[in-house]
């Protein structure tokens, strides 16, 4: 059965209702605390799998930045069962495919593969939820992979990440929320085995965990498979969820930096938007939607298009990092614009304030609006079509909210959007008062 879902609505035509999503979900949760999501298709022979851990950002301990990120890449050295890159091999050569990921709320390790792997992959998963190879050299070698992460995506690369970790760090007031994630070189070099072994110990318990498995697998047969590899392994002592809650910005924050290999000037904004289980969450991701997304947005149209005073500008609710169903805390309805040096920021932040309070005044045509939630229901279809992100998805919306099959109710969040609803989430949160920006320069030349 593959995925069940009426004919999506024709883009430009009235969309009633949005089209009924019935992904399948099964839940168990073993004696130690795992949580186990299954979602049965038996359209095609393969599976997708995520084990989401209740780790990321910011909710890494603090004088620990970074660590999330680091423990990702400690999770493929190895075990005292496995040696370094095994995982891998083993799933690549089958076919399959693999990867991990760090983001603000979780750290996540997704594969996908013929059904047959099914039980060697969830083997190798519980092998290193149970025990990692903690050696000096592994943590020296893995300490260097990041920092040279660092030094590629960050510090030798124009723009750097400025429109995430800059932005971030300006508009944010809790350390959990505004700290770079990425980690600091000295936080990083601090690391010594006993922190990894502690962090490991405390934030990959299985009762931290949720594993979600989409495809071609019977949910008693995972359900009794999971229990027998991973049912032994203790569960620790929960950690202690920080306070990430903030409240909106009551006046600008702003800075303005310069960028040694920038050719272009470049705007990067952030509006704080805080609660995920708030209507006006799904309101703002479609409004980011509308500003942002294609050549049809209205940012696009306005700045690249009209006034010509922007190369490239994107965007969104959680942008770069996340999407509206993947953060489980406050975040940014953020943009990047490299503009033309015939302009400046105080033009362009005009303009783009100038949209904004035009819908916060007026409103949008309705089918503008309908047109935007179309291709956001397209996409979120498409996404779950894939096993893989599918298994994703349950286990975050299981992680999140404890109801993996609350996903079946995110079409109908979109659908739901008003022209009024977007009118109020400008008004409440893409104001000035809100608004943090950067702008970035390149650096003035030798000699000049």
């Amino acid at each position: 059965m593959g995925l069940a879902v009426a004919s999506l609505a024709l883009a430009g035509t009235a969309m009633a209702a949005a089209p009924e999503l019935k992904l399948p979900v099964a839940v168990k949760q073993l004696g130690n605390g795992l949580t186990v999501v299954v979602s049965e298709d038996h359209s095609t022979p393969t599976f997708g799998i995520s084990v989401v851990y209740k780790v990321g950002f910011r909710l890494e301990p603090k004088g620990r930045t970074g660590f999330a990120h680091l423990f990702e890449h400690m999770m493929f050295q190895g075990t005292p069962n496995t040696e370094k890159g095994l995982f891998s091999r083993i799933i690549q050569g089958g076919g399959g495919i693999d990867n991990g990921s760090t983001r603000y709320d979780f750290t996540n390790y997704i594969a996908s593969a013929p059904v047959s792997a099914l039980e060697p992959i969830l083997w190798l998963e519980s092998d290193r939820m149970r025990m990692l190879d903690f050696s000096p050299a592994n943590l020296k070698n893995q300490q260097d992979v990041v920092k040279e992460e660092i030094r590629v995506n960050v510090l030798n690369r124009p723009y750097g990440l400025f429109f995430w970790t800059d932005v971030a760090g300006l508009a944010f007031d809790k350390w959990e929320n505004a700290h770079d994630g990425y980690g600091s070189f000295k936080d990083l070099d601090a690391a010594n085995v006993t922190d990894v072994a502690a962090f490991h110990r405390t934030y990959y318990a299985p009762n931290n965990a949720v594993i979600g498995i989409a495809g071609d697998v019977k949910a008693e047969e995972v359900f009794a498979l999971v229990e027998r590899l991973f049912g032994s392994i203790p569960a620790q002592p929960t950690p202690p969820r920080p306070d990430v809650s903030e409240k909106l910005n009551t006046a600008e924050r702003s800075a303005r930096q310069t960028d040694q290999f920038a050719q272009l000037p470049a705007l990067a904004v952030g509006y704080k938007v805080l609660d995920p289980a708030s209507p006006d969450w799904v309101a703002t991701a479609v409004l980011g939607e509308l500003l942002f997304n294609g050549e049809a947005s209205r940012f696009y149209q306005r700045f690249v298009k009209t006034d010509q005073t922007v190369l490239q500008i994107s965007g969104g609710l959680g942008w770069p990092l996340a999407d509206a169903w993947s953060l489980n805390g406050p975040g940014m309805l953020g943009m990047l614009a490299i503009y033309k040096p015939s302009t400046d920021a105080t033009k362009l932040l005009a303009g783009i304030q100038e949209e904004i309070d035009g819908i916060a005044k007026k409103g949008v045509p309705a089918a503008d609006l309908e047109r935007v939630k179309t291709k956001m229901l397209s996409d979120f279809y498409s996404s779950v079509e894939a096993l893989i992100s599918r298994a994703d998805v349950l286990a975050q919306r299981q992680a999140f909210t404890g109801d993996a099959a609350s996903a079946n109710l995110i079409p109908a969040r979109i659908a739901a959007v008003k022209p009024a609803d977007l009118q109020r989430a400008a008004a409440a949160y893409l104001t000035v008062a809100n608004r943090t920006w950067v702008d970035r320069q390149p650096a003035p030349k030798a000699g000049k």
